[in-house]
């Protein structure tokens, strides 16, 4: 009997294109690309044996090598982050029993806990596919918020659904406000489970929500979500940026 742990690694989905901040990774915060803090952030979790940058383009990759991090080239016509990590979880070997931890390139500020917290779901149950984080919804303009997911699960901590509308949904306000909780974009997958997963035809709830993760379930794999004490603040335009700049000034 094999009882070796299996691996876990962070790859770091970074593409330069985006509609409304293109060339993000490369942005500087307090004097570093936004990359290398991300990088940075990943390096300290004592459960990682590596951390890689998967992008498509020679200036991120040229970058992360110049602050002595790992960066592998991939496709240029992937249509999400996640086939993207797919091919780069190949092109690094990983095994197919590894966990792969998928940090979004766009999170400078993460706490580096969060990453044990998704991935260790998949260290002790070998027959999990997928665990990914949840955070209960403490500003109200979010429960609305089309930005950022809702999600239900069952008692076991097994998702039941994803949704940018508001769910539950509050039928009877003398029944009191319900709890709702948000995804956050960290993700473990088993590298097997990772390639099974790009390879299926979109699901008709994923394209309606436009939610890759929806995917999983609508084909009946489990999704674990752990519910952590961190949220993460996301660099989606150059605003972000000078927010997240501020945050880390303020911490540091």
């Amino acid at each position: 009997m094999n009882t070796t742990q299996p691996g876990v690694i962070a790859i770091i989905p970074a593409r330069w294109q985006s509609s409304r901040f293109p060339g993000k990774p490369l942005a500087l915060i307090a004097g570093k690309p936004m990359i290398q803090h991300v990088v940075e952030r990943a390096r300290q979790v004592k459960l990682l044996s590596r951390v890689a940058v998967a992008t498509d383009d020679e200036r991120i990759a040229e970058a992360v090598a110049s602050f002595g991090g790992e960066a592998v080239l991939t496709r240029s016509d992937h249509v999400s982050g996640t086939d993207r990590l797919a091919e780069a979880a190949e092109l690094l070997g990983i095994a197919e029993q590894d966990v792969v931890v998928n940090i979004q390139g766009d999170q400078p500020l993460f706490p580096p806990e969060v990453i044990s917290q998704v991935a260790q779901p998949l260290l002790d149950d070998p027959a999990l596919p997928m665990a990914t984080l949840i955070y209960k919804i403490i500003r109200p303009e979010e429960i609305t918020d089309p930005n950022h997911v809702k999600t239900v699960f069952d008692r076991s901590g097994n998702a039941l659904y994803f949704s940018r509308s508001p769910i539950p949904h509050q039928r009877n306000p003398a029944d009191g406000m319900p709890t709702y909780y948000k995804h956050l974009g960290f993700y473990a997958y088993r590298k097997g489970f990772l390639l099974t997963f790009v390879a299926l035809p979109e699901g008709e709830w994923e394209h309606f929500e436009k939610l890759e993760q929806l995917r999983a379930l609508e084909y009946g794999y489990r999704i674990k979500v752990v519910l952590t004490e961190h949220d993460s603040i996301e660099v989606d335009t150059p605003q972000d940026a000078l927010r997240a700049e501020a945050e880390l000034l303020n911490v540091f």
